[in-house]
């Protein structure tokens, strides 16, 4: 293996983290902001349930993004270097200043503007694109959508419970909550850095004429995403469960619940979602069973600017880093 390929999966195994770290605020802000764990137990129990969800989801994800994104003949080397390098600007500038925004779309924005600089608007697969943008659009709606109903359902069910009960019982069930909702944030996000580094060493000739991800780049993945989401996140961490709308332990439950089945149906289907996007949408749709006004769309309206502008600025960032990669090196 070159000593490029070599350093390219170190950069993409980096990013790896840094999604872990800039997304843990998805898996443990209601946990956290509820008060059910501490900030650290909230992270090492997210961490575990991140690096278990390798053995159990398939690789389907990966597959979409390593092979149904980009035409193969397109991506080369230079082309993952650069995406990997736009979606980490990108991820860090966000994370700076505390916007939840999506370290999936930064990395499909980061690879297709490489791509495009490369070999043209040609080099992107339109299925692949519009089915993407399709789920931007639908994964904040699915996780509203489901809050809200969970919310709902769950309201009716425990409405002669005396407070205190109900409180204490969700303290305990949003362990659970937090738990799979991990799951499905490590099976989809580890998934992106897992179809990047097996479409680098397909493009190089390291796996043959088949596509398909080797078992040690699964395990590094949830590796490195699990030890990311352990280095935690804090800035973000506030703005999730705390900004967007007041949360109480049954809140946390039902905003949890709802966006790991999301995340689950999504990776099951091959389908790469933003963790950011579901889980926000599922805190606003169990805010807004309270009245909508319990939801401060101010804070909502500037994340959602942060999701329009992750695709072309990080875009941007790998398409001006591919045009200096290729002075420097070609």
């Amino acid at each position: 293996m070159s000593g490029l390929v070599v350093f390219i999966i170190l950069v993409a195994l980096i990013f790896d983290y840094i999604n872990g770290f800039h997304d843990a605020a998805n898996s443990i802000a209601t946990v956290v902001s509820t008060r059910v764990l501490s900030p650290m137990q909230a992270v090492a129990w997210a961490a575990l349930f991140n690096f278990i969800a390798a053995f159990g989801f398939g690789v389907s994800v990966a597959t979409t993004i390593g092979k149904g994104v980009v035409h193969p003949d397109a991506v080369n080397e230079y082309v993952i270097l650069a995406g990997l390098f736009g979606a980490i600007a990108w991820d860090l500038i966000t994370w700076h200043y505390g916007i939840p925004s999506s370290s999936s779309h930064a990395l499909i924005g980061g690879l297709t503007g490489a791509a495009i600089v490369n070999a043209g608007v040609s080099a992107l697969i339109p299925a692949g694109i519009y089915k993407i943008l399709l789920f931007l659009v639908l994964s904040p709606l699915l996780g509203l959508v489901l809050g809200f109903g969970v919310m709902v359902v769950v309201i009716r069910l425990f409405w002669r419970a005396r407070p205190g009960r109900v409180d204490i019982l969700f303290r305990r069930l949003q362990l659970v909550s937090a738990a799979l909702y991990s799951l499905g944030h490590g099976t989809n996000d580890a998934q992106k850095t897992m179809g990047i580094i097996a479409a680098l060493l397909f493009s190089s000739g390291y796996l043959g004429r088949e596509f398909y991800v080797p078992t040690w780049v699964i395990l590094s993945a949830h590796a490195a995403i699990a030890l990311g989401t352990l280095a935690g996140g804090w800035r973000i961490v506030k703005t999730m469960g705390m900004r967007i709308t007041k949360l109480k332990p049954v809140g946390g439950f039902c905003a949890e619940t709802a966006g790991a089945v999301t995340l689950i149906f999504t990776a099951i289907a091959g389908i790469p979602v933003s963790t950011t996007h579901t889980i926000t949408g599922a805190i606003a749709g169990v805010g807004a069973t309270t009245r909508l006004s319990a939801v401060r769309w101010g804070v909502a309206r500037q994340i959602v600017w942060a999701w329009i502008l992750t695709i072309p600025l990080s875009a941007a960032i790998a398409a001006a880093s591919f045009v200096l990669i290729k002075l420097l090196y070609l």
